[in-house]
């Protein structure tokens, strides 16, 4: 699990029957229906570096993608939310962020050893508290087709998007987020617990928003960026 969490990392596209011969060459003696399995279990599909979370639960309204040909030319224009994979020495957990499209800034972030709506919620009570989005983007996960996420959007007066059902470019910016959440953080610590890693996550969050220049920003950093921008 640990090989094909960092092989998906890297390429999200790999369904069960790449992933097998990728293992295989590395060694491991393993069937595609139990590399199915796996990836089954921590949730990952073919497509996008993220849990299976695109499937809307029945009776769920899904909203049109309202980003397409939209400029992004201010702090808080955009936010847009994704739920990923962490593995742990001793299981695993699901990692929740809120980020704003222009500055890049990490507005929130929870963890949680199961995939429910609650801890999404959770995160985004905490980016409201700090402002309001124009628009608020998600993929069609039943966590954010949920009545209970749809309806605090909509008490806030923000416009919501929903990505197109495989098109994980829609979410492109929290997709590179959990690229380098990982590659920087999480495969470098190998955490052991759930309290471990909400301790790193919490230090390497305040790192990406504070330190990490990037390249996309002119070198800035992001939260430097969005508050300039704000306060201008």
């Amino acid at each position: 699990m640990a090989a094909i969490d960092e092989e998906y990392t890297r390429h999200p596209f790999y369904g069960a029957r790449r992933m097998r011969v990728y293992l295989t060459g590395k060694g491991y003696r393993i069937s595609r229906w139990r590399v199915g399995r796996l990836m089954t279990k921590m949730g990952l599909e073919a497509i996008g570096p993220k849990p299976d979370t695109s499937r809307p639960a029945p009776g769920h309204k899904i909203y049109p993608y309202l980003l397409r040909s939209l400029t992004i030319t201010r702090p808080d224009q955009v936010w847009s939310t994704d739920i990923t994979y962490i593995r742990l020495a001793y299981g695993f957990a699901y990692l929740v962020a809120i980020i704003d499209w222009y500055s890049r800034k990490v507005l929130a972030w929870r963890v949680s050893n199961t995939i429910d709506t609650s801890f999404c919620i959770d995160c985004l009570e905490e980016a409201l508290s700090r402002g309001n989005p124009e628009i608020f983007n998600t993929d069609q996960g039943s966590q954010f087709t949920s009545a209970a996420f749809t309806g605090r959007l909509e008490k806030a007066n923000v416009r919501i998007s929903m990505d197109g059902r495989g098109r994980a470019l829609d979410n492109i910016f929290v997709e590179r987020l959990w690229r380098s959440v990982k590659y920087e953080d999480v495969y470098l610590n190998g955490y052991e617990g759930l309290s471990d890693l909400v301790v790193g996550l919490g230090k390497y969050f305040k790192f990406y928003n504070e330190e990490r220049p990037h390249q996309s920003l002119g070198y800035a950093v992001p939260a430097s960026m969005h508050a300039y921008m704000v306060d201008v």
